[in-house]
């Protein structure tokens, strides 16, 4: 259950009460990097495990992450799913359509959606370039991947009762759906979980990130950390327009640490990976029934 001390709510796990009877929650995974596609590293191993633990603990899901250039294709056997590609989504005045493929892990039953774009994601790389220089536009291709999965879960009428993010790439997520996407209906009573990880770029994004976030239903006032966006600022943002948060990493910065448990809101500590699926499973059963749970 969730415990309150000293207004840092941290999550206690518990054997929970057989909910078969109910209706299976819908779980929104949305990660910057999931293996095979990329690299192992923290993010991308989780992206690819938690999934498929989660769906195997009788939830339903879907998973969504960027289609880097240096996928391949043919070998992970991806395809377009026209019915949901088409859309232009405009950023910095600029169209750029939206182009959604998918392919499946065959031996997790699992399908990944990938978020595909010629002008942000054809390159063969992810953040940096050969020389290790971080890209000018890793502002642009966030807020495409952001608004380009909520599009796409709209069109495929998908209601989440919870979204997971993993990432910086997808630090806007939470601002968007308490925001700009706040009233559509497949969203009005959703939960955010937002996992903090040790994924830290040197300096930061393009000094008008903010601005280019901007759209309808957003106020400039909502933009607040989004305004200096180095790593710890656009995750702490992320952590505040979230409903709880995740250690994601056991090198996560100290200071967002602090930031999370003085924030008040739910949070689960660092967890092993062989405790890690069961323990996030009851912690979102724990945040999607927070409100009973608090007035028991």
């Amino acid at each position: 259950m969730l415990k309150n001390c000293n207004k840092i709510r941290i999550f206690v796990p518990l054997l929970l009460i057989n909910l078969s009877f109910m209706t299976k929650k819908r779980i929104l995974f949305i990660s910057q990097e999931i293996a095979p596609y990329t690299e192992e590293n923290e993010i991308s191993k989780i992206g690819r495990y938690l999934p498929q633990g989660i769906q195997e603990k009788g939830k339903e899901i879907r998973t969504f992450m960027p289609r880097f250039g240096s996928i391949n294709e043919r070998r992970n056997q991806l395809h377009e799913v026209i019915r949901l590609s088409g859309m232009n989504l405009i950023i910095n005045e600029n169209d750029h359509p939206l182009v959604i493929k998918v392919a499946s892990i065959q031996p997790a039953r699992m399908q990944v959606y990938f978020i595909d774009n010629e002008d942000f994601f054809q390159r063969k790389a992810t953040f940096e370039d050969k020389k290790g220089t971080f890209f000018e536009d890793n502002d642009e291709r966030s807020i495409f991947f952001c608004r380009g999965v909520l599009e796409t879960v709209k069109k495929l009428g998908w209601a989440p009762d919870l979204v997971h993010c993993h990432g910086w790439m997808t630090s806007l997520i939470p601002m968007f759906l308490k925001t700009a996407y706040k009233d559509e209906p497949l969203f009005e009573n959703t939960k955010v979980v937002y996992s903090a990880y040790d994924d830290e770029f040197e300096n930061s994004l393009n000094n008008d990130f903010a601005k280019k976030a901007l759209m309808e239903g957003i106020d400039q006032k909502d933009l607040g950390l989004y305004m200096d966006p180095t790593h710890e600022n656009i995750t702490k943002a992320a952590i505040s327009w979230s409903d709880a948060a995740i250690i994601g990493s056991q090198d996560t910065n100290k200071d967002l640490i602090q930031f999370i448990e003085e924030s008040g809101k739910p949070m689960l500590p660092y967890q092993s990976e062989d405790k890690y699926v069961e323990t996030f499973s009851n912690f979102y059963d724990e945040i999607l029934t927070e409100e009973e749970v608090l007035t028991e």
